[in-house]
């Protein structure tokens, strides 16, 4: 479902402007769905390799990559913009960039990880737990700071 602009308006114009409702509450709900994935990751990643919950696998495999691409598409369609809007230009440039490049790595990981779950959630053994757990941690735990991080963009954005 391709997130538009229109549906989530910022009241107000120019500096100073207010965060409307309607994105703070779609961020949250966002943000949360992204926090829960990553703690069924660390569940799948904890449990490696003798306790592994195959039909988790599958839930995490079918709404990891599109949870990622939504949330991304709308962070850097509505929530940068906003940051942009309240910070000094040099700065949010820089920070931006460097949140893009994270989004990038993150939607390669989120499909390789995939890939793994889909092949255990199968039944298929698992080729080498210890990388996989590796694997899992390397992505949930960058994704929950990226997280947090988003979350204190916002709240300077709605700051102005």
């Amino acid at each position: 479902m391709p997130i538009a602009a229109q549906q989530f308006p910022v009241v107000g114009g120019g500096q100073g402007r207010d965060v409307s409702p309607a994105i703070v509450a779609h961020m949250s709900v966002v943000y949360a769905e992204k926090a829960e994935l990553c703690d069924h990751l660390e569940a799948i990643a904890d449990s490696l390799p003798d306790q592994i919950d195959t039909m988790l696998c599958l839930r995490v495999a079918g709404r990891l990559v599109p949870l990622m691409r939504q949330a991304h598409r709308f962070e850097e369609e509505l929530l940068f913009p906003l940051f942009e809007a309240s910070a000094a230009a040099q700065q949010a440039d820089a920070t931006i960039g460097r949140l893009k490049s994270e989004h990038v790595y993150d939607e390669c990981s989120a499909e390789e990880i995939t890939e793994e779950l889909l092949h255990i959630g199968h039944g298929h053994p698992i080729r080498n737990p210890e990388a996989f757990g590796f694997m899992l941690r390397a992505f949930f735990d960058p994704v929950r700071r990226h997280l947090a991080f988003e979350r204190e963009l916002l709240l300077i954005a709605r700051q102005g």
